[in-house]
């Protein structure tokens, strides 16, 4: 009895190791971890990672009656001619350490240092791999499927060896109510639309509805963050009835839309949320036009994902154009509820990130630059814009820099005797801001003057315009424009634009 309790208590203890390995096999080296743990002498000669062979040898001692059988291991003789005339192993390389990427924009890339992706797919279930469990990536659906062919396939072998009428014609109706039977099955736990699986077919192929499965952590995350910024958007206009409750509530929605538009651009490990929040934003701003705080809310969406050092964007750089260009050129913005300022402060906004993203990618410059500026002269072109549309589009070639200014100038004089002229087509109001940008656009073009006549306080610029040259600056820029000028800017000031305006034409 006590060697049997002896026994038992050792093969727990061993169970126990077997477990916490997470292991289905009990191993000698359970055993013998428990023997250890027990205060027992452990095993020798019998560990499982030894190359040593395992046969076992029977022998028969004593005579008669008396005989006895014995099981030992066959231990393998060795020459000592032959272990010293063995060649030597070759000297062991020395250690080295050498890096490779874990991850790529949040892809593990394919090397042989990284575990083989398909084979992890293939092999592990996806709840012991930490995905979540859906029809599009359970393994236990293709099994049943590809096991479904094979014994189609046995049966057919069959149907050729058996020469009779009646067991062929059995067979193969098996077959199909088999076949039936299983794909009926499989379409009812897989979306229409996902499987090419076809009765007669030896290959099985599953095609998922979406290439991308976003963990649940990441999913909750997208979500929090797009309620914390639309809940924002709920807050009244009306402050004059606001209670301590209204001002508490307003304080803690306020607060949770900073933390979000914070989080975006600290936070690491968003690379698989950045097409979802692009997305997002996009649909935001295509249908929301009328509503400047949720289209001020998305810009701060896209400041904050672009301030991210740990996401590389530069995939996605072209993504966020049409957002940006849509609030810089848009038609109507706002409601007659919003005042033109507003307006106006969120075409600024646009323009500002349009050249946060021009500075911050310059690699990108090259592919960027030409598709803003053709969007901005078609704009520029058109007669039958608004006022926001032109205002918007002086404010973007205003950022593309002196060159693209200059190269509009060609088509300033037509264009404001088109536009300009027409004193009825615009508001007083939008009237003087347009004049004010465009003095603000002449201006850009001082960016080439060189150095030593930049300063105002150069003695050249002291001495006004003659009636020549305001005549060729009318005849460059047109009349409403040179009148602002002539209005609204000092000697100086005047003197240095023409200088600018006609940089390179003479001396």
């Amino acid at each position: 009895m006590d060697v049997e309790y002896r026994i038992l208590e050792i093969i727990e203890q061993a169970v126990k190791f077997k477990r916490h390995s997470k292991r289905d096999i009990l191993t000698s080296d359970d055993i013998s971890k428990a023997l250890k743990v027990l205060n027992v002498e452990p095993l020798y000669g019998y560990p499982s990672g030894t190359n040593t062979s395992k046969d076992f040898k029977k022998l028969v001692v004593g005579n008669g009656q008396q005989q006895q059988t014995i099981y030992y291991l066959n231990d393998e003789e060795v020459s000592f001619d032959e272990l010293i005339n063995q060649p030597l192993p070759q000297v062991p390389r020395l250690p080295s350490f050498t890096a490779h990427w874990l991850s790529v924009e949040g892809v593990q890339p394919s090397i042989p240092q990284n575990p083989n992706l398909v084979e992890i797919r293939n092999n592990i279930p996806p709840f012991l791999r930490g995905a979540m469990v859906t029809s599009l990536n359970d393994t236990s659906l293709l099994s049943d499927v590809s096991m479904l062919s094979e014994n189609k396939q046995q049966q057919q072998q069959q149907q050729q060896l058996n020469g009779l009428n009646g067991d062929v014609l059995t067979q193969t109706s098996t077959t199909a109510t088999a076949t039936n039977h299983a794909v009926n099955n499989f379409t009812k736990s897989t979306p229409s639309g996902t499987t090419s699986v076809r009765p007669g077919s030896n290959n099985v192929e599953i095609k998922p509805l979406v290439e991308h499965v976003l963990s649940k952590e990441l999913q909750i995350y997208f979500d929090k963050v797009c309620q914390a910024l639309l809940a924002s958007l709920k807050l009244s206009d009306n402050d004059v009835d606001e209670t301590a409750n209204d001002a508490v509530n307003k304080y803690d929605v306020l607060r949770l839309k900073t933390a979000a538009l914070q989080s975006l651009s600290e936070d690491a490990g968003l690379h698989q949320l950045v097409p979802y929040f692009i997305s997002f934003i996009s649909e935001q701003v295509t249908h929301n036009l009328d509503n400047l705080n949720l289209l001020t809310t998305m810009l701060e969406m896209i400041y904050s994902l672009l301030s991210n050092k740990s996401i590389f964007l530069d995939p996605y750089i072209h993504t966020f154009m049409p957002s940006i260009l849509t609030l810089l050129l848009a038609k109507n913005l706002g409601t007659a509820k919003n005042t033109l300022d507003q307006v106006i402060t969120l075409r600024d906004f646009a323009s500002n990130l349009l050249d946060h993203v021009l500075k911050s990618f310059p690699k990108l410059n090259k592919i960027l630059k030409p598709r803003v500026m053709r969007t901005l002269l078609k704009t520029f072109l058109d007669t039958n814009r608004t006022f926001g549309t032109y205002y918007g589009c002086f404010k973007g070639v205003i950022v593309l820099g002196p060159e693209t200014v200059r190269f509009f100038l060609g088509n300033l004089y037509n264009w404001a005797q088109l536009i300009l002229v027409n004193e009825t087509r615009f508001s007083k109001e939008e009237r003087e801001y347009l004049l004010d940008v465009g003095i603000s656009f002449l201006k850009v073009l001082e960016q080439d003057l060189p150095e030593s006549q930049s300063s105002l306080s150069t003695s050249a610029y002291s001495k006004p315009l003659s009636d020549e040259e305001w005549a060729k600056l009318r005849d460059r820029i047109g009349d409403i424009l040179s009148e602002t000028i002539k209005k609204k800017t000092s000697v100086e000031e005047s003197r240095k634009l023409y200088t600018a305006i006609f940089f390179g034409e003479f001396e």
